[in-house]
C-alpha cells in the first residue's frame, strides 16, 4: 500500500474519471491562521481541513492537546470534505506533510485504505510550476464514506512506558525538546524514560520529500528497529508522530501511535521525565 503520491501522479489523477478528494491541512504549532494561508493559495479543488477542530477532540489533561476525535465526529467531518466510499484521498500541507500526516493516519485508522500524502507537500507542487487557486470555495457535495476505528495500532501512556522498556519507543520531537533544553508548550521538559530521539524532520530530504525507503530503513535500524521489535511513536501532541509512522511504513516497519504523547505524559505528575541525549 503506497504512502505517498507524487505531484505528477496527482496532476494525472485530477484529470482522470475518478479524481481523488484533496485535503489541505494547513497547520503549524503557534500559527492559528491555517485557513487564511489556504485562502491565499491552494491546489484547485482542495478542501481545507481544520486540524484543531476536525482532526482532534477538545484538549484534556488525560488526552493531551490533540486527543483523537471520535469515529462519529471524524466520519461527519470526512463526509463534509466530500469523501465517498472507495474514493481515493490525497492529503498535503505546507510543512513537509508533518501536519497532513495526522489526517492520513486518522483516515487509515478509520479504514480508508486509499489515502496518501502528496510527496513534498505544497512546496513540490509550487516547484513544479503548477497553478494555485485563491479564495474560499463553496463546500463540496457531501460524501457518504463510512468509517470504523481500529485500522492502525494505538497505545496509551502505560503502553508507551512498556514499549520504552521492552521494545522501541521513538520520540519524534526536535532533539532539543527531547533533551529537555526547551519546552515551549507542555508542562514539563524532557522525554519518556527509555525513549529514543528520532526527530521527524530527519525523515525528509532537502526538498521536503520523504527520503528513499532504503535510507529511511537504515535510519530506523540505527535507532533500534528490526522486524521482531514492537515500535511505538510519540511527539508533542500526536501530530508529527503520525509523520514518523508514515516514514516507518515506507521503511517497512509497523508502529503504534501514542496519541496523548508528551502533552499528556508531562501533565501527569506520577510519570517520570528524563533529560539529556540518552534514553
Amino acid at each position: 500500500m503506497s504512502v505517498t503520491t507524487t505531484v505528477s501522479e496527482l496532476r494525472d489523477l485530477l484529470d482522470s474519471e475518478n479524481p481523488p478528494v484533496v485535503l489541505d491541512v494547513r497547520w503549524a504549532l503557534g500559527d492559528p491562521h491555517g485557513r487564511d494561508h489556504y485562502a491565499e493559495g491552494h491546489i484547485s479543488g482542495a478542501v481545507y481541513v481544520d486540524l484543531d477542530r476536525e482532526l482532534a477532540a477538545p484538549p484534556s489533561p488525560e488526552g493531551g492537546r490533540h486527543p483523537l476525535p471520535s469515529t462519529e465526529d471524524l466520519q461527519a467531518a470526512a463526509r463534509g470534505w466530500g469523501i465517498r466510499s472507495g474514493q481515493p484521498v490525497v492529503v498535503y500541507d505546507d510543512l513537509g506533510n508533518t501536519a497532513a500526516a495526522r489526517a492520513w493516519w486518522l483516515l487509515r485508522h478509520a479504514g480508508v485504505s486509499r489515502v496518501t500524502l502528496l510527496d513534498g507537500a505544497l512546496g513540490a507542487w509550487r516547484a513544479a510550476g503548477l497553478p494555485l487557486e485563491s479564495g474560499i470555495p463553496a463546500a463540496p457535495e457531501p460524501g457518504d464514506v463510512v468509517l470504523k476505528s481500529g485500522g492502525l495500532p494505538v497505545i496509551d501512556a502505560d503502553g508507551a512506558a512498556e514499549l520504552a522498556a521492552t521494545g522501541l519507543l521513538l520520540d519524534a520531537r526536535a532533539a532539543e525538546r527531547y533533551r529537555g533544553e526547551v519546552e515551549p508548550v507542555d508542562p514539563r521538559a524532557g522525554h519518556i524514560p527509555g525513549a529514543v530521539s528520532a526527530p521527524t524532520g530527519e525523515n525528509l530530504a532537502a526538498d521536503g520529500t520523504f527520503l528513499p525507503a532504503d535510507e529511511l530503513r537504515k535510519r530506523f535500524e540505527e535507532k533500534g528497529a528490526d522486524p521482531a521489535t514492537r515500535i511505538g511513536v510519540y511527539c508533542g501532541s500526536g501530530v508529527t508522530a503520525a509523520h514518523q509512522i508514515a516514514a516507518l511504513e515506507i521503511a517497512g516497519f509497523d508502529a503504534a501511535l501514542f496519541p496523548g504523547s508528551w502533552s499528556a505524559w508531562s501533565t501527569d505528575p506520577s510519570r517520570p521525565a528524563a533529560k539529556g541525549d540518552q534514553p
